[in-house]
């Protein structure tokens, strides 16, 4: 999935990517107003995050051609301006939140997975999409949750892609640049110590021992596997 991040401030855009593709998004990156339309007509990416006041055009312009476009994908605003005329504006246009600077990480993750949910929810159709048991996990991609009995388990978009890939290929060994390339995309170096770790993180929140891994499997010097 692809997020469009349009700040005029360049320690605000990145922090955003950083944030952004931790959590498994494409990111575009638009430093004015202009440039944000101009991204999102050729980009049409799945979730747009806006600053309000930007060089050529501002937030709120932006918002309108988006919707002109397309009135389904959403659109957040993360701004300084923290008035509540400014956040009733932005919602009465169209977005779907409004997240005041200075944020905070956690605030922007589950903001993020609130806003994603809702757009995996759209496609429901695909059936990627549909729900999928590994072990004893229940694995529910447009909830970007895993439930093990009456426990919920919160999941970022990069893990469900890590989940799913070897969910679909299960019995097989998933070298490792193959599944690097499905979680963080083509335009990442392939990196084994960057998903070595997340995989490590991973299996912390949904393995009953991780030490004893069941569901996400080393094979050494070969890649991960799920049994099926």
């Amino acid at each position: 999935m692809k997020v469009l991040v349009a700040d005029d401030d360049p320690i605000t855009r990145k922090g955003l990517s950083m944030i952004f593709e931790e959590e498994g998004f494409t990111v575009i990156g638009a430093e004015d107003g202009i440039k944000a339309i101009e991204a999102f007509e050729e980009q049409r990416p799945d979730v747009v995050c806006l600053d309000i006041m930007m060089p050529g055009k501002s937030g709120y312009d932006v918002c309108r051609a988006i919707r002109k476009i397309d009135e389904q994908v959403p659109v957040l605003f993360i701004s300084a301006k923290s008035e509540e005329v400014d956040k009733v504006l932005g919602l009465e246009l169209g977005a779907d939140d409004f997240i005041v600077k200075p944020f905070g990480v956690k605030e922007v993750v589950a903001r993020i997975r609130a806003v994603t949910r809702r757009t995996l929810s759209q496609r429901r159709a695909d059936e990627e999409k549909l729900p999928f048991v590994m072990a004893d996990l229940e694995i529910h991609p447009t909830e970007l949750r895993i439930y093990r009995g009456e426990e919920a388990i919160e999941i970022s978009l990069r893990d469900l892609k890590i989940l799913s890939c070897l969910f679909r290929r299960r019995g097989e060994v998933v070298d490792r640049d193959t599944l690097f390339n499905e979680a963080w995309g083509f335009n990442h170096m392939p990196n084994s110590r960057s998903l070595d770790q997340h995989i490590s993180q991973l299996r912390k929140r949904i393995e009953l021992d991780p030490k004893q891994p069941v569901i996400i499997r080393t094979v050494h010097g070969a890649g991960y596997r799920f049994e099926g």
